[in-house]
């Protein structure tokens, strides 16, 4: 496989999974951002901890997430764990002003 064969392959992956985000993101409530992931999930935890020496880490805990990472077979997760001594951000999602009321009878 050349370098441009690979090249295009992540470029499909990447098109690919953002087609997915985009198919998933109103499924959710919350976008959790650390080092290494993204996050979309409806219920999170984060906590700030310290070790015996004073350093500050964070523990988060997710429930029913989907992860963005194009090397997961499965991105849907039950339960997520991270611990990390870097930032996390967590957003709460906004519902759109043009979402229609369930039972509106206008495809809900």
């Amino acid at each position: 496989m050349s370098a441009e064969d690979l090249e295009k392959y992540e470029t499909e992956m990447e098109l690919a999974l953002y087609r997915e985000y985009r198919d998933v993101v109103n499924l959710f409530s919350y976008v959790v951002e650390t080092e290494r992931r993204f996050y979309l999930t409806n219920a999170v935890d984060l906590q700030a901890r310290s070790t015996e020496g004073g350093e500050v880490y964070f523990e988060v805990v997710m429930a029913d997430a989907w992860v963005w990472d194009m090397y997961r077979p499965l991105r849907f997760v039950k339960n997520v764990r991270v611990v990390t001594f870097k930032d996390v951000n967590v957003e709460e999602l906004a519902k759109s002003d043009l979402e229609l009321p369930k039972g509106s009878g206008f495809g809900g």
